[in-house]
């Protein structure tokens, strides 16, 4: 018994030492992360995190513009190929809306079309919207636009505005999700986000080259806020939730309460009926009830690719899969929401997890979301 004391206080001894020199080196991050992740029962993030953090709240307007019911709406039932894979993977949410009518919807486990997930890197699309709206407000002048205007941190550096939406920023930031000490986990659970973004260098010729690096989303959300002097939860909510008559309140979280600054590389927390307006907006080049919400130039400079072969455009995902155009908002778990122009489709779908098999750039599942919508469209 004495022996095992011996054993217990040496290992108290140990984790002390350990939490004492988290602070001391600037890691106390980490036992942020645990607590959040681990001391809830998961091993990594997960789509219910948003009441661990501080949250801005992106407010609705007054009147909800409700999506419209397709004649068949949920007269089709689930192929068995998307059956499995709903269930292999976790969805808790699928859309299919066609002609901007809503034709499938299934939600799961205690999901429903109110529920608040969180989006990931969806927010990426999103921040990059607001670039389009800050240009087209007049905060910031053009895509060109030094980034060094904003943060003279950054001056003698060529980077601008539109090569932190396009990934082509030549920033030194290493995008990983498995490692503790990574810039990416400090920036999720870190409580001065600014701090350790104005820290970054340009490393690399910007606007040359695709590179995917949430740091340069944060920079541009950092950029935006700056240029409004609005929080971007605020110019959010006037700029697009309310115009688009979201139907709920979402949160987007923050650093912590004290810098109040929003994550704008991932955690937008919404549900799936008003992150698909995002998808309407866009196909329909801008417009929303024939008003010109963004420049229909930046939404077509947007969905096509910056750089030849890549399948990136400025905040979104770009594919030619089946020779339709195709552009998305993607989250790190599965989170989609998947415009096709051609055939007035758009399909979400959120969930616990997604394919960890890439097939020419997206996760394998991503294709399969697309496949089966279609088969259960021409049912």
């Amino acid at each position: 018994m004495k022996f095992i004391k011996n054993i217990f206080k040496w290992l108290v001894g140990i984790l002390v030492i350990l939490v004492f020199a988290s602070y001391i080196f600037d890691y106390d991050y980490i036992l942020k992360g645990i607590r959040v992740v681990y001391f809830t029962g998961h091993s990594t993030a997960f789509i219910d995190d948003y009441p661990y953090f501080e949250n801005d709240t992106i407010k609705k307007g007054p009147t909800t513009d409700t999506w419209p019911l397709h004649k068949k709406y949920n007269s089709k039932d689930a192929t068995d190929r998307l059956q499995v894979l709903n269930e292999k993977y976790g969805t808790i949410a699928y859309l299919i809306i066609k002609n901007d009518s809503i034709f499938y919807e299934k939600y799961a486990e205690d999901y429903s079309k109110d529920s608040k997930t969180n989006s990931f890197s969806m927010a990426k699309s999103i921040t990059s919207a607001l670039l389009g709206k800050a240009i087209m407000d007049g905060y910031i002048k053009n895509l060109d636009q030094p980034i060094s205007d904003f943060f003279p941190e950054f001056e003698g550096t060529k980077t601008t505005v539109g090569d932190l939406s396009s990934m082509s920023s030549g920033l030194d930031w290493v995008e990983s999700y498995t490692s503790p000490f990574s810039i990416t986990a400090r920036a999720n659970y870190d409580d001065d986000l600014a701090a350790t973004i104005l820290n970054l260098k340009v490393v690399k010729t910007p606007g040359k080259e695709f590179e995917y690096l949430s740091g340069s989303t944060q920079l541009l959300g950092m950029v935006i806020k700056k240029a409004t002097k609005k929080p971007l939860a605020d110019y959010l909510s006037e700029s697009f939730w309310k115009p688009l008559g979201a139907q709920s309140d979402a949160l987007w979280q923050l650093d912590d309460d004290e810098n109040k600054l929003a994550k704008a590389f991932c955690c937008i927390s919404s549900n799936a009926r008003d992150f698909a307006r995002f998808g309407k907006l866009y196909k329909d080049h801008g417009k929303w009830n024939g008003k010109q919400i963004l420049d229909s130039t930046f939404v077509a400079k947007s969905t096509q690719s910056r750089f030849k072969g890549e399948p990136y455009g400025y905040g979104f995902w770009v594919s030619n899969y089946n020779n339709k155009h195709t552009f998305a908002m993607i989250g790190i778990l599965g989170q989609y929401v998947i415009t096709i122009p051609e055939d007035n489709i758009i399909i979400v779908r959120l969930g616990h997890h997604r394919s960890p098999e890439k097939v020419n750039f997206f996760p394998s599942d991503f294709y399969v979301y697309i496949d089966e919508a279609y088969a259960m469209l021409k049912k």
